[in-house]
């Protein structure tokens, strides 16, 4: 039952010879999807503002959504692309930030971390959280209410997000109101049945993700490390309320479930939605996808509600981050 413009879409894949990532290697890999976007994403919508910053030495991107005003303090996602931490960056995923803003009324700022195999893990984690704090601790300048903040990705960049949440909490420097968590990575063992039944033949395969894990960590890499697989982290509870958005034919699918039960049964607030017609990455194609549109409404959606009210104050922060 996968949608038939998903199944138009991988016919004109396997028509036009598209190599997986591993076939490419990562410098191609990355120049493919990042050029792949004039094809398959709507035109980026126009903002009230796009501003490149910069926390350290990691580039950061803030959009503001049309119709705000430089004088209101707004809400804000800072959200991690995906691409399997070694591919994407700010350019391929400003179109779903610009349409995440418009359709929240908040603020987004998009992280560019550090990308494997140059930088292995736990360097993108380590980014994502630098940059999250630089975000909080600069809000006031930015025209940004660090009371509502949010963290937020997709795949890869949606479990830098679950992460980040997790090291927030623990560390707490600040009370965050809402996780957005798109088709996440949560398990780096990769045995969930998904990954055989759903793990051949669509957009994303079990052997890109094995390759993906392989150069983010290392042939010898921990893959219970909860900074890699939140779902193993043994405390998921006192986390922010989250959507957790999947794919039905998607070797992530059965991730995105477990995480997502794992943090009501722990006593958060938790909502799954499941694509079942679609597969991983759907949420970026709107140009040639309709469900991708209304999937970017719906994250938009609850963005939305998530930030629509302050949060109460900051609990007292403590020395550093968490370690693993």
């Amino acid at each position: 039952m996968l949608h038939p413009q998903a199944q138009a879409l991988l016919q004109l894949m396997r028509d036009s010879a598209v190599q997986p990532p591993e076939k490419l290697g990562p410098a191609l890999a990355r120049t493919q999807y990042r050029d792949r976007r004039f094809t398959l994403q709507p035109l980026p919508p126009e903002v009230a503002l796009t501003q490149e910053l910069r926390a350290g030495d990691i580039p950061l991107r803030l959009v503001r959504p049309l119709g705000s005003t430089p004088a209101q303090s707004l809400p804000v996602l800072v959200y991690y692309h995906g691409g399997g931490w070694v591919i994407g960056d700010l350019d391929t995923h400003d179109t779903l930030c610009r349409e995440l803003a418009n359709g929240s009324g908040c603020a987004v700022v998009a992280v560019d971390y550090r990308a494997a195999p140059e930088h292995r893990f736990p360097a993108a984690v380590d980014d994502a959280l630098e940059a999250l704090l630089w975000v909080h601790a600069h809000a006031a300048g930015l025209g940004l209410d660090a009371q509502r903040m949010a963290v937020g990705g997709d795949s890869a960049g949606a479990n830098l997000a679950a992460v980040a949440a997790i090291a927030a909490r623990d560390a707490g420097r600040m009370a965050l109101k809402f996780q957005l968590l798109i088709y996440p990575v949560t398990d780096m063992r990769q045995g969930a049945p998904s990954y055989t039944s759903r793990g051949e033949g669509y957009s994303l395969s079990a052997q890109t993700m094995a390759w993906f894990r392989t150069l983010y960590l290392g042939e010898a890499g921990d893959h219970a490390d909860w900074r890699g697989s939140p779902l193993l982290c043994e405390d998921l509870g006192r986390l922010p309320p989250a959507f957790v958005l999947t794919a039905g034919y998607d070797p992530l699918r059965d991730e995105g479930l477990h995480y997502a039960q794992r943090l009501t049964e722990a006593g958060n607030q938790a909502t799954l939605v499941c694509f079942e017609r679609q597969m991983h990455g759907f949420v970026l194609l709107g140009r040639v996808l309709d469900e991708a549109n209304v999937a970017v409404q719906l994250c938009a959606a609850q963005l939305r509600q998530g930030l629509s009210a302050p949060a109460d104050g900051p609990p007292a922060p403590r020395a550093a981050w968490p370690s693993p």
